[in-house]
């Protein structure tokens, strides 16, 4: 992940409360750093991306507008250190039932196949989450096929 990216996101993490609504905006931050860094996989970036992730953040995960602005000018940083995807899959895993797992891979696939061009380092990324927040195969494979489906007819 981005030094920024994580700057960002342990700001938010760390000034929050132990409740359950500091706990739901921790998970949706850990999210949309998983969205970024798909959109950053491929090392190019395109429009068609970025505002796919707005739309993902502001449908899916009710991102605030001031997060949802810094976390699009971040997305747009080049800047290629990465670190593990531990801290943000851990939150996940201890706060998303299997149905919103699924949902986040189907939003990373939504933000992949935005360009109309799979690159092998965003299916590596996705298929690595998927693993780590423990989606089946056959579920990674159904969300891919849903989306690459969907875009097509678009």
């Amino acid at each position: 992940m981005f030094n920024s990216i994580k700057s960002f996101f342990d700001s938010r993490l760390a000034n929050a409360a132990d409740n359950e609504e500091s706990i739901e905006q921790q998970t949706n931050l850990a999210c949309a750093a998983l969205l970024i860094e798909v959109i950053n996989s491929d090392h190019q970036l395109d429009q068609r991306e970025s505002e796919a992730l707005l739309d993902v953040l502001h449908e899916s995960l009710q991102i605030s507008d001031d997060d949802l602005h810094e976390m699009a000018r971040l997305a747009e940083q080049q800047a290629h250190q990465a670190t593990s995807l531990y801290e943000f899959t851990r939150l996940i895993n201890d706060h998303f039932d299997y149905e919103k797992k699924c949902e986040l891979i189907e939003n990373m696939w939504r933000i992949a196949f935005s360009d109309e061009q799979l690159d092998k380092y965003e299916e590596h990324l996705i298929r690595r989450v998927a693993e780590l927040i423990y989606v089946s195969h056959s579920d990674f494979i159904r969300t891919k096929l849903k989306v690459r489906d969907g875009a097509e007819s678009a």
